[in-house]
């Protein structure tokens, strides 16, 4: 599923989030009690939670290998805007949830080593990966815009407008062909230099963007 990326990041609002992790408290929850009433024994429940960590541990590494292929592909990064929270403070995050699962996994103590702190150590090294793929800030690329997950050719982007000095609005078409956009910031003094770009990728792909839409009125 992560690898198929059945789930993406774009789909995740308030909503989603917080009705999952509802859900998730009662599962917990009813569980617990289940422990409690003895109709859920020690042996049974640390086997599921060890199902429940693995299928979190392949997810996360199938996402996380997914990115790295799609990253590959979409050629090298022409622009992107750094900074040490858009860069070097994800990655450190990342690199301690990495540490921290290699830490539950007993590698560090060499042992003792049980099947919930593997199988937990292994989601969190999953997770920490997928943290090392997926960037806070958008990624002007060879190929078109990486936005966290999401891939957008330079055919699909349509326009662009700066909503402030230093906000960036950019319109384009999802893979289901919806418009949609999203804004990122820009520093003023790269305005010059986004603009030379995109201006640069709208002429090159010009005539596949004429195609697209034209494909596009003809089915409505």
């Amino acid at each position: 599923m992560g690898y198929r990326r059945i789930l993406r990041l774009q789909h995740l609002n308030q909503r989603i989030v917080i009705n999952g992790f509802i859900t998730a408290m009662i599962i917990l929850t009813l569980m617990t009690i289940a422990h409690w009433l003895g109709f859920f024994p020690q042996d049974i429940a640390a086997k599921f939670t060890m199902f429940l960590y693995s299928l979190v541990a392949g997810f996360f590494c199938g996402f996380a290998a997914k990115m790295v292929i799609l990253r590959q592909e979409v050629k090298a990064i022409e622009y992107v805007y750094r900074s040490f929270w858009t860069e070097a403070a994800p990655n450190l995050i990342a690199i301690l949830v990495i540490a921290f699962g290699i830490y539950r996994t007993g590698l560090f103590t060499f042992g003792p080593y049980t099947g919930i702190g593997i199988t937990s150590g292994l989601s969190l090294l999953g997770f920490g990966f997928l943290g090392l793929t997926v960037k806070v800030v958008p990624e002007f690329r060879l190929k078109g815009i990486l936005i966290l997950d999401q891939f957008v050719p330079w055919r699909s982007v349509v326009s662009y407008e700066w909503q402030s000095e230093d906000t960036l609005q950019i319109d384009y078409y999802t893979f289901d062909q919806k418009l949609t956009d999203f804004t990122t910031y820009i520093p003023p003094e790269d305005r010059l230099l986004i603009e030379q770009l995109l201006g640069k990728k709208f002429k090159e792909h010009e005539q596949e963007r004429k195609e697209m839409m034209a494909a596009e009125n003809e089915k409505r």
